[in-house]
């Protein structure tokens, strides 16, 4: 980034856009129903934590690829660094840049729209926790996802954000989708963090158990997707197919 500040744009682009593309609708909405919708602070405070989740997931993968487009990733490999240490890496690099697209998703939301997600209270501690290990198991799987069929399945990981919101409930309940799909999102963790910030809202503070799931259902994913990368990266070194990140980085 230093050597190339117009990266720096990345960071801010897509979750800003979003803040402001929603604040504007969610200030058209509020004034057919007043206090009583309270559509500002569901659709803002969502569309905040949910693009923190979506930046930690895309800076993981991210930085995957700049290591493959720099043709430095068999580098790394040609060094004593450990593969564990390599993602801790890509991780704390996520966790950087997702920190600064979050403080100013909060500024911007607070001086353009009037809305503090602080609302929330000290609830906002473990809804940013279970996003960012959440965060993390899907940049895992998708890094992991790229490392078995190549760079060129890239694409995969872009929209996963964007598809995955339909059966989180970022921008409704979950309750309206058919009986097939909550199951779906009964299954993935940031579900239970949404449907607990529209509690909170309702006045309902017993979100206990709501937090409790996902922060189990995260910790499984992460160790699931932590072991499927290990394991397509063991395979692609006893296979030869891990040169091929250099060759097709070109």
């Amino acid at each position: 980034m230093r050597s190339n500040p117009v990266r720096f744009i990345n960071i801010f682009t897509w979750t800003i856009f979003d803040i402001i593309q929603w604040g504007f609708i969610t200030k058209y909405l509020g004034g057919f129903g007043g206090a009583v919708f309270s559509a500002v602070t569901v659709i803002l405070g969502s569309i905040v934590l949910w693009g923190f989740m979506s930046r930690i997931q895309q800076g993981i993968m991210s930085s995957f690829l700049e290591d493959i487009w720099s043709q430095n990733f068999i580098n790394f490999f040609a060094s004593p660094l450990k593969v564990k240490e390599y993602l801790l890496g890509l991780i704390l690099t996520s966790v950087v840049t997702s920190a600064i697209a979050l403080m100013a998703t909060f500024l911007l939301a607070i001086l353009v729209f009037g809305y503090n997600i602080l609302v929330l209270g000290l609830y906002i501690l473990p809804f940013l926790f279970i996003l960012f290990i959440f965060g993390v198991a899907m940049g895992l799987f998708i890094t992991g996802l790229i490392f078995r069929l190549g760079p060129s399945a890239e694409w995969l990981g872009w929209p996963i954000p964007m598809i995955m919101s339909i059966f989180v409930g970022v921008f409704y309940p979950i309750s309206v989708l058919p009986h097939a799909l909550q199951m779906v999102s009964k299954a993935l963790p940031p579900s239970y963090v949404f449907e607990s910030i529209r509690m909170i809202i309702a006045g309902n503070y017993n979100i206990w158990g709501n937090l409790s799931a996902a922060f189990l259902l995260a910790l499984v994913y992460l160790f699931v997707t932590y072991l499927i990368f290990l394991r397509v990266y063991y395979r692609n070194l006893k296979t030869g197919a891990i040169t091929r990140f250099n060759a097709e980085a070109v």
